[in-house]
């Protein structure tokens, strides 16, 4: 669950802020939609073909098949009446639509199913865990088994009645208890797992311990905790760290930590989602089997402007260790950022980014993110641009294909950063702010230079996603990464702010900067320098739509850049959640 539902009247819906606990408008969740809006409806992002959806919950694989699960509202394009539902595919490409895997039934569920995890049990059985609402609205954890293991659609689970297995027992916040993690088994023969909580403003990784997983223990002492609101959807794995012996870039599985040499080459990722904010944040560090603590390098302190997984808006994400490539794969949800009556009149709401790979920098100073790679299988007609000059003030059209549904590779050199602007340490926790502030419009010294997308042939829309250097030092240099969509539609009542992040660069040494961006009708999701930042924008345009969308490249800054290369390829739309058999 991303947060606790907030009712409020009709009448006030125009002007909420879409980044507020789910708002529950009793008049709309039960409305079907009666016409599906295509416009601006996303082509290769993952959604279903109407209404509301939120979280991705249980990823995993299992014969065969990759398993998604995901909050969704069957009834309406507005949060309410949530279930599990419940796709799978071969290839994270195309997805066929089952029935609904998990939905309120039950005395300790029967005021919602909430968000939660996949386990593949060492017989290989897979079982769910999730947040269910009981009769007295706590939030308890409950279970869920496959009724039938030879099916690999997984299409029937079964509830114990000996749930919930976990309920908020004393010194736990019952309304602020929920979405359990992935549970690992210890060298000591014990499972464990951490739900998310809080205790006034400190945000907690609750910890449990079960020997036959049905019955949990809660430990003495919590994972780890931060004085930074509630934590949901909280998410704790493995990664490899480079000098092992299986590469940076493989995932790890729980399962092979009880072998302690592979344990000692691996580092530990905990992500949390801040509810106050409704940003994700994650730090790195070493986790201690013997004592069960997490204690992250003295690098990524617990704060509410640190690492992020996307910049943008990116939310309530859950990974899950895929066996078939050895990688661990990332799924995060992304919301729609226009108004509630859009939603209805659009008849759906909500997308899932496109999953990622990731990993561990080869450094170990942060976490890398890149589309995964059967993406590339979508790509159709290619266009290329190399070795193009482009002066402070210039811009150009890249013409000769379809860039409403794209994926956009691009190389930029800086010739000159004598022109860069002094940087004011001031900034180094407020990106956003930064970019807000000095935005696409605002002519610089080094930047802004990057991109124009969805953009009408006379630009009054434009989406930006560019980069701007700054000057720490003599021998210094900061490089900030914006997605700037306050020119990308008309429409006064969408929500339109600026995203943006610092890229851990040495701009003076490389010289050279690169952005990948898939561009899908509504959605703009951007990767600079690799995967190192990345941030995902939410945009309505108006009028650059279908064939009256178009690309540019663009520099607003005093110092010319080098388009070293661009590659572009339309993008094919997959089969998206069409029911089986059909």
């Amino acid at each position: 669950m991303a947060a606790a539902p907030l009712i409020v009247s009709l009448l006030c819906c125009a002007a909420l802020a879409v980044h507020a606990s789910h708002v529950v408008y009793p008049e709309l969740q039960s409305l079907e939609a009666k016409e599906v809006g295509q416009e601006l409806r996303t082509g290769y992002h993952f959604q279903p073909p109407k209404h509301w959806i939120n979280d991705p919950n249980g990823p995993m694989y299992y014969k065969g098949l990759y398993h998604l699960f995901y909050q969704y509202n069957p009834k309406g394009a507005v949060w309410g009446n949530i279930i599990w539902a419940h796709s799978v595919s071969t290839d994270l490409i195309d997805w066929v639509a089952l029935e609904p895997g998990i939905y309120p039934s039950k005395p300790f569920d029967i005021n919602g199913c909430w968000s939660g995890s996949a386990t593949i049990l060492p017989n290989g059985v897979p079982v769910i865990m999730y947040t269910g609402i009981d009769p007295n609205e706590r939030q308890v954890q409950n279970v869920a088994y496959p009724a039938n293991l030879s099916d690999p659609f997984l299409r029937k689970w079964v509830k114990p009645d000996y749930n919930p297995i976990i309920n908020p027992d004393r010194g736990i916040n019952a309304s602020a208890f929920r979405d359990p993690t992935t549970a690992w088994y210890g060298p000591d023969g014990h499972w464990r797992l951490v739900v998310g909580s809080k205790e006034n403003m400190r945000g907690i990784a609750v910890l449990y311990r079960s020997r036959d997983f049905r019955r949990w223990i809660r430990a003495h002492h919590s994972l780890h905790a931060g004085f930074t609101g509630m934590w949901e959807c909280p998410d704790f794995f493995p990664v490899a760290v480079a000098g092992g012996r299986r590469h940076h870039q493989s995932g790890v599985d729980t399962a092979e930590l009880r072998d302690s040499t592979v344990a000692a080459e691996v580092k530990y990722v905990l992500k949390v989602s801040l509810d106050a904010t409704r940003y994700e944040y994650y730090t790195i560090g070493w986790y201690d089997h013997s004592k069960d603590r997490y204690t992250p390098d003295l690098a990524f302190p617990d704060n509410d402007y640190g690492l992020r997984y996307d910049y943008g808006d990116f939310y309530a994400s859950k990974s899950f260790y895929d066996p078939v490539k050895k990688r661990r794969v990332l799924w995060g949800w992304a919301n729609e950022s226009d108004t509630v009556p859009d939603d209805r009149q659009k008849g759906w709401a909500g997308i899932q980014a496109i999953p990622r790979k990731i990993f561990l920098s080869r450094g170990g100073r942060q976490l890398i993110q890149w589309p995964v790679e059967e993406i590339k299988s979508l790509r159709a007609k290619h266009v290329n641009v190399s070795d193009k000059a482009v002066k402070g003030g210039e811009y150009f059209k890249v013409g000769g294909f379809k860039s409403v549904q794209s994926d956009v590779e691009a190389a930029f050199m800086i010739k000159n950063l004598e022109k860069a602007e002094k940087f004011d340490m001031a900034w180094r926790t407020d990106a956003q702010g930064l970019c807000k502030k000095l935005n696409s419009h605002v002519k610089g010294g080094v930047g802004p230079f990057g991109l124009w997308l969805l953009a009408s042939d006379d630009l009054k829309e434009r989406t930006a996603v560019f980069f701007r250097v700054f000057k720490k030092n003599d021998t210094s240099y900061v490089v900030l990464m914006c997605n700037d969509p306050t020119r990308s539609s008309f429409e006064s009542q969408i929500y339109r702010p600026t995203f943006a992040g610092f890229v851990n660069i040495d701009i003076a040494k490389t010289k050279k900067i690169a952005l990948r961006t898939l561009i899908d009708h509504s959605v703009v999701e951007s990767f600079g320098a690799g995967g190192k930042t990345c941030i995902l924008t939410r945009v309505y345009p108006k009028k650059a739509v279908g064939d009256n969308a178009h690309l540019f490249v663009f520099n607003n800054g005093e110092s010319d850049i080098k388009l070293t290369n661009l590659r572009a390829w339309e993008m094919k739309t997959p089969t998206m959640n069409k029911r089986l058999g059909q």
